[in-house]
């Protein structure tokens, strides 16, 4: 943090939503309560149910494991503060403390998309390659992958946060967003920041297009496949699970690509749009992910009712 010598700034003030009418201040704060409990509930029984069920060990689980992880250490070090800011209007952080949470939000939204992409991959094998399967993918690689992507990911924060941390701050501290990033921050710097927002801009498109240029290769290889199938029971069962994937594909990507196109262009005008669309890109996946890759399939569903059977039946 060497460069807060050079700034007067000692603290960032969250703004949330800047435009928001204080009658609605309470609406917002309960949906980002609600919001962080569904996302701390469902994220944390899915890394439970892994951790603790044997039958759970498979690939597809380990990666879903890896993403619920990185998704409840992303909500818990960002919807605590804006909750506060809400209702006891604590929305300061210390400067240290804002561009921790920078690192934490650009490290953990690169390393999603690498989870998501290794998901891609591994349902295009599972589907395209199904006899293949257990020896192309396998426990050990699926997490030598995952932890090379924890530290990939480190490096792009890490990178992307020194960017703004190089700055200096010394007027302006109010932040027009839900938590510290490197654009809402790098523009309160006393010095011209476009470079830096712009650096920034081009190693979040790395990041995110890359992934996502795997993600779409590999479902319209599947999509290929399906149909090629003809319309079977199996083939309906691949079609849903594809849909419900690009659900969450969708909701993680399109918003986002949309905001670095906004901060590079000014595109759209108002800031609550745009407070809005980051926050839909970075809290809605976060709950939506569990449910739909791991807490609606079968085995899931299964390994649930015999818990919940258990425990009925050591109670009655």
């Amino acid at each position: 943090m060497a460069n807060q010598s050079q700034s007067n700034v000692q603290e960032f003030v969250l703004l949330g939503f800047p435009g928001l009418a204080p009658r609605f201040s309470f609406a917002v704060s309960i949906t980002f309560f609600l919001l962080y409990n569904v996302s701390l509930w469902a994220n944390g029984l899915v890394i439970v149910l892994i951790i603790l069920r044997g039958h759970l060990h498979q690939p597809m689980y380990v990666i879903v494991g890896n993403l619920a992880f990185s998704d409840l250490i992303c909500d818990t070090l960002t919807l605590p503060k804006i909750i506060a800011k809400y209702w006891f209007e604590d929305g300061s952080l210390s400067f240290s403390m804002c561009f921790v949470q920078m690192f934490f939000v650009h490290y953990l939204s690169t390393l999603d998309s690498l989870i998501i992409m290794l998901m891609a991959v591994d349902r295009y094998v599972a589907i395209c390659k199904p006899l293949r399967y257990h020896t192309i993918i396998n426990n050990r690689l699926v997490t030598i992958l995952c932890l090379l992507f924890w530290l990939f990911a480190a490096i792009i924060g890490l990178v992307i946060t020194s960017l703004g941390l190089w700055l200096p701050y010394c007027g302006p501290n109010r932040i027009k967003s839900c938590f510290c990033s490197l654009t809402p921050v790098a523009i309160l710097s006393c010095v011209d920041s476009a470079l830096a927002r712009r650096t920034g801009f081009i190693i979040a498109l790395f990041a995110h297009l890359s992934p996502l240029s795997f993600i779409v290769f590999s479902y319209i290889i599947i999509l290929s496949k399906m149909c090629s199938l003809g319309r079977s029971e199996n083939w309906q069962k691949a079609v849903y699970t594809c849909t419900t994937h690009w659900f969450v594909i969708g909701l993680y990507f399109i918003p986002r690509l949309t905001v670095y196109t906004y901060n590079q262009f000014q595109l759209i005008p108002n800031a609550d749009v745009n407070v809005l669309l980051i926050c839909l890109y970075t809290f809605a996946p976060h709950f939506t992910s569990p449910i739909i890759f791991c807490l609606r399939t079968e085995e899931i569903k299964k390994t649930l009712r015999d818990l919940l059977q258990r425990v009925v039946n050591k109670k009655y």
